[in-house]
């Protein structure tokens, strides 16, 4: 059964000005997170994916629709019963959100505080929570004195400071630098890993999907435009704002203006490979050129890698007499797709 599951949600905000139109920021939306996932939500700025990770734990009300968290339909209960929900879905922000009057374990230890476990306790979790995200040395240091990794290193400990099953990640690598937005989902992985806490990644950065999702969901304008499994969405888009989000990390097939450029650039016949995990071999496909005296040369694209299994599109130009590109074209189609330039 599904960890999280949404059933036709919507959330429709009043008019922002007398006489205007409602809000629709999330329409018509249905999706399971299974146990154990890291589910990737992803679409641009105003698509509705930190509105609709805030459904979840009911920071945000739904307009209509069902909300169920561990098979409790919590859509409709009244505040008091969530506080306990909520208990057990940690949340970490792009901002950090700590509070720079606490040093950095009495940041950690502060839901502890809210939920009551007694103070012997509650130094013992936050001592093991800071010995998992690397920080036992800044126990005694303030926010303001930590750098950007550091902070959300926190954030993510206070996060799971109440054992939750359910971890929501609104942004959290945005404010980041490369190398520590790496670091950073690396300790994300080990949450998921070594907890087994199922974890739903809000981002616009499809870097941070390929790394560390199983699973993706995209966004577009309040709905869900596709979703399935990594690979399998992003290696074969079948919607426009995906394969906008797959050209930010590959090049994918020229399009007409690119051709026309490539065109003028290079004398040989301008055809594009496409290389899908182990369904073709790269070798096989250039050694039918060289079978056939093809000379190519990689002019546009590029293979890209999700969890281990390459994707992506070769643009090559070939250079040989037609009867020997033609035959080498035909062997190439029968291993995988090709799209000869007009």
């Amino acid at each position: 059964m599904p960890v999280v599951s949404l059933r036709d949600v919507s959330k429709v905000y009043p008019p922002t000005s007398k006489g205007g139109e409602p809000v629709v920021a999330i329409d018509g939306v249905s999706l399971d997170v299974e146990a154990g996932d890291v589910y990737g939500i992803i679409g641009y700025s105003g698509a509705g994916k930190s509105t609709l990770v805030r459904l979840v734990n009911a920071l945000e009300r739904s307009t209509s629709g069902e909300i169920f968290v561990n098979d409790r339909n919590i859509a409709g209960l009244p505040e008091r019963e969530l506080r306990g929900i909520r208990l057990g879905i940690g949340m970490i922000f792009q901002q950090f959100n700590l509070l720079n009057s606490r040093t950095v374990a009495r940041n950690i230890a502060y839901p502890l505080e809210v939920a009551g476990m007694p103070k012997a306790e509650r130094a013992a979790r936050v001592e093991e929570l800071l010995a998992f995200v690397g920080l036992s040395d800044k126990a005694g240091a303030f926010p303001d004195q930590l750098s950007g990794g550091q902070k959300q290193r926190v954030g993510i400990a206070r996060a799971l400071a109440t054992q939750p099953s359910i971890l929501l990640a609104d942004e959290a690598t945005s404010a980041l630098d490369p190398e520590t937005t790496h670091e950073v989902l690396d300790l994300l992985k080990r949450v998921n890993r070594e907890f087994g806490v199922t974890i739903i990644v809000i981002t616009h950065e499809m870097d941070v999907i390929q790394t560390i999702a199983t699973k993706v969901a995209v966004m577009d304008q309040g709905q869900v435009i596709e979703r399935g499994d990594v690979f399998d969405v992003f290696s074969n888009p079948q919607h426009a704002a995906s394969a906008r989000f797959v050209s930010t990390v590959v090049k994918g097939v020229p399009s007409p203006a690119e051709l026309a450029v490539l065109q003028e650039r290079h004398s040989g016949r301008i055809v594009t490979v496409s290389f899908r995990d182990s369904e073709v071999d790269q070798s096989a496909v250039f050694g039918e050129f060289t079978r056939e005296g093809v000379s190519f040369e990689v002019v546009y694209g590029g293979i890209n890698e999700i969890q281990g299994r390459p994707f992506g599109h070769l643009t090559l130009s070939l250079k040989a007499d037609d009867v020997a590109v033609d035959a080498a074209l035909a062997r190439v189609r029968t291993l995988t797709n090709v799209t000869e330039a007009s």
